[in-house]
């Protein structure tokens, strides 16, 4: 029996194909495929028939109902876009900050690490979407604000006695409103610069204490130079994840067009155009973001 030998280079190439495969699979099957699909259904019209449906081509008509007729593509995408302006810094310097005090050696700290990751496994967006629609929660929140326990005009009466420059209210008043689900948000991304900050190695902080650096400087010096790889995965990440997240306005826009009876084709030409606009703004964001990234050679 003859025995297949393979030289290091051939079996390291292998290897990574192996650990590749799965997601080229499943990039073919669950995202070119339905991509694919959806293009076709953006260029016609569907019509549900006895065993299925039949395509009518309408060429680029859903797409210029998307953007000139229809009222509210235009301004769902832009308010999704004011929302990822303010989440986007928010969660990655949270879950950044909250890294760091995670890495600290205290008690607790494995139980601390599984709460901030709680919501990941649970499913932040099924339990968003619930709270959103239960009444017992709303009547709570809304007597909260009645109360004027959490009223954002209280709030913002609060930070114009303290000189606060009204272009900053409005963002500091939304960021307040959207703390519980910033800290929902934030578990994947704690994990990942966990994962970084225990990759660090020790010597460099040694290093630094020998040359008499402080803690503030080795921070400055060492932790954020070393993390800002990851701060540029957690950003992207970050930008997909609140773009797709099911509480998004424009995510429930594009289902309640094809279920709502604006008709599969122009559910289909909104998520394409969403789907491109996504990849322009990532593309933007990655091309701003590693110009302070750097990577250690």
């Amino acid at each position: 029996m003859l025995k297949l030998r393979l030289t290091k280079g051939r079996r390291e190439a292998l290897t990574g194909i192996l650990f590749t495969l799965p997601f080229a699979i499943g990039f073919v099957f669950f995202f070119l495929h339905p991509f694919w699909q959806s293009i076709r259904f953006s260029l016609s019209q569907l019509k549900i028939v006895s065993g299925g449906y039949i395509l009518e081509g309408v060429g680029l008509a859903n797409y210029r109902t998307a953007l000139v007729v229809n009222a509210d593509f235009l301004r769902v995408f832009v308010e999704a876009v004011g929302r990822i302006l303010i989440d986007v810094p928010l969660i990655v310097i949270f879950s950044f900050f909250a890294a760091n005090l995670l890495n600290q050696k205290f008690k607790g700290r494995t139980i601390a690490r599984v709460v901030f990751f709680l919501p990941v496994i649970l499913g932040a967006g099924i339990v968003l979407q619930m709270e959103q629609t239960d009444y017992i929660m709303g009547q709570l929140r809304s007597g909260a604000v009645e109360s004027g326990v959490l009223s954002g005009a209280v709030l913002r009466q609060f930070l114009y006695e303290l000189r606060i420059p009204e272009a900053s209210l409005d963002f500091v008043i939304e960021a307040v409103d959207r703390i519980p689900e910033i800290i929902r948000a934030s578990g994947v991304q704690i994990l990942i610069f966990l994962a970084g900050l225990q990759s660090i190695p020790r010597s460099l902080y040694e290093a630094a204490d020998v040359e008499g650096f402080t803690g503030w400087e080795c921070f400055w010096l060492i932790t954020l130079p070393m993390l800002s790889p990851l701060i540029l995965t957690n950003a992207i990440y970050t930008i997909i994840d609140s773009f797709t997240t099911p509480t998004n306005p424009l995510v429930k826009l594009v289902r309640e067009t094809a279920f709502g009876g604006g008709g599969y084709g122009l559910s289909s030409a909104m998520g394409v155009l969403y789907f491109l606009a996504i990849a322009i703004i990532l593309l933007i964001a990655g091309a701003i973001i590693s110009k302070f990234v750097f990577y250690e050679e």
